[in-house]
């Protein structure tokens, strides 16, 4: 009876182990925006951003509204950048030719909301956002 009940026990630890480690690799629901890249353009700016989406559904369509900020740590520009669609689980590049924004200016940038966020429940677009960057430029959401 005693080793009946070791084996059960045994197993029963096995079991709540297991779960655990799932919960621990599971990824959290989260959208990914990655400042991969500034370049000088003919235009500006070109900047280069990489996106992941792993919320629980597809984004149909999500924009970002992007503050810029310059070497005194002002605002120089506020825009709102059109990322399209973002399938679950996809990495996209997206890439925008910014008007009259020199790269070297940009100190920081923020991202001040999602405007557009067509596919998620509602809020999930900004509460699931992780900013991150790639260069020296800081990228905060």
């Amino acid at each position: 009876m005693t080793g009946r009940f070791a084996a059960v026990a045994a197993g029963w630890v096995m079991a709540v182990a297991s779960v655990c480690q799932a919960q621990e690799t599971a990824p959290a629901a989260s959208l990914n925006v990655e400042l991969n890249a500034l370049a000088p353009s003919q235009k500006g700016c070109m900047m280069t951003f990489v996106a992941l989406n792993q919320l629980p559904a597809a984004i149909h369509k999500v924009s970002f509204e992007l503050a810029f900020f310059n070497d005194k740590n002002a605002v120089d520009r506020i825009t709102v950048l059109d990322f399209r669609d973002l399938p679950q689980g996809k990495k996209r590049v997206r890439q925008f030719d910014m008007p009259n924004v020199k790269c070297e200016s940009v100190t920081r940038i923020l991202i001040n909301d999602t405007p557009v966020c067509d596919g998620p429940a509602a809020g999930e677009c900004m509460k699931g956002l992780v900013a991150r960057s790639q260069i020296s430029v800081p990228f905060e959401g």
